[in-house]
């Protein structure tokens, strides 16, 4: 049920995010980055150039009116555009909203003159603008009247929330009505299709600029050669290229001469909007439903459930094919966003790891809890972590095993009811079995009154004859507090019998495929319950083959007691450990 409810909650995140502001910056900062790869990896050419003449500080020193009265100037550059055969021209300047004569004399019919000369051969197309208001700069009518019908266009393009520049569009408006613009306005005349869409960046080599004083001084000279070199065939457009003025933030740097600006002149945005219309067009937007489809289909990754090394390997193969797919659909004209697709397959794919590490994690407790009491930590461990499988069978592991039996309990227990017989056997239990876990051990059994153990299973350990060893230890200094205990309760005391061997046995699940259990069988087992049983006969209160004694080390405080014949087993030496010095009564 929490698996369909979140693969709901994906498809309805997917839709949702597909009108997410956040994530259209993710997309845009992604078309920002494809572009600049582009132009370095697979420019694409743009025969119809737009060619850009500019004026910097340099031209303002050549000239030395103020900008308002550069009416001459403009004249003088439009009728050089002419003579050099420009297929059309755009002024991207603010031209003045009244008439200079009454100021200097000429001065307004210069520049008409160069518009009227312009128009003969080459169409000429007046910038308008706004003002923070958003209300229409006007321009002085004469000068509009000169330039025909049709011929002027808001030298607007619009921002993004982030402030750059990324689209062409004529819905500019009221209502998002169109309003012409300077670019529309020059593609018409040329003869193009105006449309709105992005503004392809890696169209095109980055731009030069002509500076306005050259031209100026080819016209004055009569150099025809130079002016048709420069403008013949080609859309020119005149525009501030100043550091600090008309500046606007791009995705790509267009201005070949100031490689480190991050930001550009606006003509140089008109130019490079201009230059798409001229040959292949602007970049459109996918189809609605392919990116939402996209995502769709991404949040299907939440239905697979693989492991995190092969979920992470997914998730970057995905991403990876989404911007590569991207890329070449913008390298054909195309931009299709893909940071929903990508987002929403780290959401599928994350989220359901970390979904089912959390169902592991409970269900990890719930065994815990359910089997702990029946099993030592290290086999429940071994089977969390999958190592080991609940089938029938097993695998040769060298092991200690350590049994143990209570001395004088048949005596003791005559006396109590069933349920003071199990209480009793449980409180000696919960002082023992955390003993043998404390060094490392598994507690594979309980035989009435006595406890099977063994070390370096399932788990290997370094010294597992040492580890049982010490446990042995630690048990009969647990015996001796209990029995203290005992004793200022005036109840009888208790004493109990160690058998250690240590050897290669079968661990693993024995018994029925629908009832088994883990131990350890072989002759390492039957050797460490004989071993138990001849402490009786030693009067010792632990009892070790000569193997668990080498391993223990020196100064164990082990007693050799010679070759001594157990039960179904040849002679074997033997050692003991903490002698009996008082008769207890034998089970």
């Amino acid at each position: 049920m929490i698996r369909v409810s979140a693969a709901i909650l994906i498809v309805l995140l997917a839709a949702g995010l597909d009108h997410s502001t956040w994530l259209y910056q993710f997309d845009m900062k992604m078309l920002d980055a494809q572009f600049k790869a582009l132009r370095v990896y697979a420019p694409r050419p743009a025969p119809n150039a737009v060619v850009i003449v500019g004026f910097d500080d340099e031209t303002t020193n050549a000239l030395r009116e103020p900008f308002t009265l550069w009416h001459q100037h403009i004249g003088k550059f439009l009728k050089a555009a002419a003579m050099g055969g420009a297929s059309a021209v755009g002024l991207d300047v603010v031209l003045p909203d009244r008439s200079y004569e009454f100021i200097a004399p000429g001065y307004d019919r210069q520049l008409l003159t160069g518009i009227l000369i312009a128009r003969r051969t080459t169409p000429v197309v007046l910038a308008l603008t706004v003002d923070q208001a958003s209300v229409t700069r006007p321009i002085y009518p004469a000068f509009l009247a000169a330039a025909g019908t049709n011929a002027s266009g808001y030298a607007i393009l619009p921002q993004d929330p982030d402030g750059f520049v990324r689209r062409f569009d004529e819905r500019i408006g009221e209502n998002n009505s169109v309003e012409g613009t300077l670019v529309g306005q020059l593609a018409r005349v040329l003869g193009k299709p105006v449309s709105e869409g992005f503004i392809d960046f890696a169209a095109g080599a980055p731009f030069v600029f002509i500076p306005l004083q050259n031209v100026l001084a080819w016209y004055d000279t009569g150099n025809a050669i130079e002016l048709k070199r420069a403008f013949a065939g080609n859309a020119v457009l005149l525009g501030s290229t100043l550091k600090y003025e008309d500046r606007l933030a791009s995705p790509v740097n267009l201005a070949a001469w100031d490689p480190a600006a991050i930001n550009m002149p606006g003509v140089l945005l008109h130019a490079q909007a201009l230059r798409n219309l001229l040959n292949d067009g602007l970049v459109q937007p996918a189809p609605h439903w392919l990116p939402l489809g996209l995502a769709l289909t991404a949040a299907l990754l939440w239905l697979w459930a693989p492991a995190p090394a092969v979920a992470f390997a997914a998730l970057t193969a995905v991403s990876g094919l989404c911007v590569v797919a991207s890329t070449y659909a913008l390298s054909r004209g195309v931009q299709l966003p893909v940071g929903n697709p990508i987002v929403i397959a780290l959401i599928a794919l994350g989220g359901r790891q970390i979904l089912e590490t959390a169902l592991n994690l409970r269900e990890r407790v719930r065994l815990r809890r359910i089997f702990g009491g029946y099993v030592s930590p290290p086999v429940m461990r071994e089977i969390l972590a999958g190592n080991l499988q609940p089938t029938l069978g097993g695998v040769k592991q060298f092991s200690c095993v350590l049994f143990s039996d209570i001395r004088g309990y048949t005596t003791r227990s005559e006396g109590m009811t069933p349920e003071q017989t199990i209480a009793f056997l449980n409180g000696y239990f919960d002082r023992i079995v955390p003993i043998i876990h404390a060094h490392g051990g598994t507690v594979i059994s309980f035989m009435g009154d006595g406890i099977m153990a063994a070390f370096g299973v399932p788990q290997p350990i370094k010294n597992p004859c040492l580890a049982a060893f010490n446990t042995a230890r630690a048990m009969l200094d647990n015996l001796r507090e209990l029995n203290a205990e005992f004793a200022q309760k005036n109840e009888m005391p208790i004493d109990i019998g160690i058998g250690l061997h240590a050897g290669e046995g079968v661990a693993g699940h024995i018994g029925a495929s629908i009832r088994h259990e883990y131990s350890v069988i072989g002759d390492v087992t039957n050797v460490a319950s004989r071993l138990e049983g001849l402490t009786k006969e030693v009067g010792y209160h632990l009892v070790c083959s000569g193997l668990v004694a080498k391993l223990a080390g020196e100064g164990s405080g082990l007693i050799a007691l010679g070759p001594r014949s157990i039960k179904g087993h040849s002679a074997l030496d033997v050692f003991g450990y903490d002698r009996v010095v008082q008769d207890v009564k034998a089970a």
